[in-house]
């Protein structure tokens, strides 16, 4: 195989792969009743990220995503309902300021929208720390915001790779289907990778001290 068609493959190899990873997202979220089976299935696809950004590409995917949704099923069901209830919160929050019709209250979307952008991009951080750090999950939640703070740079540059894709698969709608998830979780967790690694060599030790 020369160089030109061994290039090819791989393309189409690691196409193949993002578009199935991103397909047992959905149905085993499905399988989950969507309440129940989305968080093990989304913990599940960013495990298996973090073994193909590790080199570990020979497992079968299935299997592996299997394995995972099996294993973090209740904890990763545990992690959801604290981001539920803060989105809950938020929810209902946005819907009273709305609901004021005499404007006291508008002065408190400055304060709402500041904790909604600190919570996205707790959110970039929340599923790669599960599946890297073997820790419980109110200190996933610690942990997490934690490495945001001190890493803004690579929080900022999660949203420039973000910002573009977005577009793009909101220009072509087939696209975030087949690959939404997926490249979600590839690009979350490569820059969250370097992140971890940089967070622990700053501190000296890694930053999963509680167990």
């Amino acid at each position: 195989m020369n160089p030109t068609s061994g290039f090819i493959y791989n393309v189409f190899e690691w196409i193949t792969r993002f578009a199935y990873l991103n397909l047992l997202w959905i149905l085993f979220s499905l399988a989950g009743g969507i309440i129940f089976g989305f968080f093990p299935a989304t913990i599940a696809m960013f495990a298996i990220t973090r073994e193909w950004l590790k080199g570990n590409t020979e497992k079968p995917i299935l299997k592996a995503f299997w394995e995972y949704y099996r294993r973090d099923f209740l904890k990763s069901n545990l992690l959801g309902i604290f981001i539920s209830i803060i989105i809950f919160l938020i929810t209902i929050d946005i819907i009273y300021i709305q609901s004021n019709t005499n404007g006291d209250l508008t002065w408190t979307y400055i304060p709402l929208f500041a904790f909604m952008l600190l919570f996205i991009m707790l959110l970039f951080y929340i599923f790669p720390a599960f599946v890297h750090y073997d820790i419980k999950v109110q200190y996933v939640m610690k942990n997490s915001f934690f490495i945001m703070l001190i890493n803004p740079f690579n929080s900022l540059l999660i949203i420039l790779c973000l910002v573009p894709i977005f577009f793009i698969m909101k220009g072509f709608p087939a696209l975030a289907f087949i690959f939404g998830g997926s490249s979600y979780a590839y690009i979350t967790m490569w820059i969250s990778l370097h992140a971890f690694n940089k967070t622990n060599k700053k501190n000296g030790n890694p930053v999963n001290i509680e167990n």
